[in-house]
Formats: C-alpha cells, structure tokens, sequence
C-alpha cells in the first residue's frame, strides 16, 4: 500500500478533528459551518466551503477518507500539493453550488404555485422557519413536491463526498484502466467503467428520490456536482496541457 501524501494526510486530519469536534459541541457546530439553502437565516457565506469538513457519521467520515486516501494521494503524487488542493475544493464548492441550485429549483417551483394560490412570501417563511407546514399547502403541491420544498429549505448538506467524487473522476482520467473493486461487486472493474457508472446511479438515485438502502438523506446532485466539476477541470487541463505542469 502506497504512502499518503502530504496534503491528503493533511486533509483527512482537518476532517477528523472537525468531527471530532462535532462530536464534542454538538449541534451548534452544524448551525455555523454546514450548508443552508440560502434563503434561510441559517445561511453562511463561509458554509460552501466548510460543509465539505463535516460530516453526519462515523461511516461516512469513514468512507469519505477511506476513498480520499485510496485515490487522491496518486493524485497529488502526479501533481504536486497546490493542484491537488485546488482541485479537490474546486470539486467541493461545485458541488455545494449544484445541490443549492437544485434545491433552488425544487424551492422556487413549489413556492410560485403556493403564491399563485394566494399565500404571501414572508408568511411562508416565516412558518418554514418555525419548523412547520401549513396544512393547506397539502392540497396544492404534491406529496413529493411539498417534501422538495421543504426539505431544500430546511435541510443542509455536510461531507466531502462532492470533492470525492471530484476526485474520483480525476483518477478515471489519469488511470482510465486501472481496476477498482468493490465489496458488493466480487469483479474487478476499470476505473473508466466503473466511475461514469457510479455517476449514473447518483443522477438517476437524485432525480427519482429513491435509494438503494431504503434510506434517505443523501445528497445525490451534490456527488453530481463534484464529479461534473471534476471533468470539467479534468478536460479542460487535458485540452491545454495544464496537467503536464506542477504548480510547486
């Protein structure tokens, strides 16, 4: 097994001492530094950047730096330490912009059909920002879209997994052959067919709402967001030969 390198090493210890530190406040420090939607009072103008430090479990702490360290520290071995870096939050921030663009659609198409059904603006708000629904909203939108609307300015979006992914993508650019395999899947597969495939479930798992575990709370579009980040800086190299030079 390969050594990490030193701005992967570096990042998985902001990463554990930032969950260790969740673990020891508590609540208020997913009130300041995971993502809000924008409109609501909770929103942050640091939170795109430090979402991407916090994280809701064990497991996906885990998972998140478990694949950071299997494929970023070649990354940075090719790159240097101040690429890599830029890549990784590059892919991180993209993929807070497109979960909160989403979640924009999602929020603004429920909130048009509640005005055009006579509701004010700042009254909806303000019952959102309670905590709460008003029954009648029930009548209007649909089950599905009422839990879009709420939940895009409710919730709030923590992990790496944007800036994983991102980096993922890197790897299938830099190593298209290389053979990954998984613990549900015993067959080895190239990392060429294997990434686009893992992007293909997040954007169908994001657009249908459903999940391979039953569960929820997984922010599909914004591991989309990374991985298209990722490509469009992976191309974009590749086209000018950026990824020949080092930036140290």
């Amino acid at each position: 097994m390969r050594n990490v390198t030193e701005t992967v090493k570096q990042l998985i210890i902001i990463n554990i001492l930032f969950y260790v530190g969740t673990l020891a406040l508590g609540d208020v420090t997913y009130k300041f530094l995971a993502l809000y939607f924008p409109e609501n009072p909770s929103f942050q103008y640091w939170q795109p950047l430090t979402h991407m430090f916090m994280h809701g479990g064990l497991m996906h702490i885990f998972f998140n730096m478990f694949a950071l360290y299997s494929f970023g520290s070649a990354l940075e071995q090719m790159w240097g330490s101040k690429k890599f870096l830029f890549f990784y939050v590059s892919c991180g921030i993209g993929a807070a912009l497109l979960h909160t663009g989403v979640n924009y659609y999602y929020f603004q198409d429920s909130l048009n059909t509640l005005l055009a059904n006579g509701f004010q603006k700042t009254q909806i708000l303000q019952i959102l920002n309670e905590g709460k629904i008003d029954t009648r909203w029930q009548e209007i939108l649909s089950v599905s879209d009422l839990q879009n609307f709420t939940s895009a300015y409710l919730g709030t979006a923590v992990g790496a997994s944007g800036a994983i992914y991102g980096v993922i993508v890197a790897f299938a650019f830099m190593f298209p052959n290389a053979e990954l395999a998984l613990m549900f899947i015993p067959v080895p597969i190239k990392a060429k067919f294997f990434v686009p495939g893992l992007v293909l479930v997040d954007l169908y798992l994001g657009i249908s709402g459903k999940s391979i575990f039953g569960g929820g709370g997984i922010a599909h579009f914004a591991h989309v967001g990374g991985a298209l980040f990722g490509f469009i800086i992976m191309w974009y190299w590749k086209r000018n030969q950026f990824n020949q030079n080092r930036w140290n």
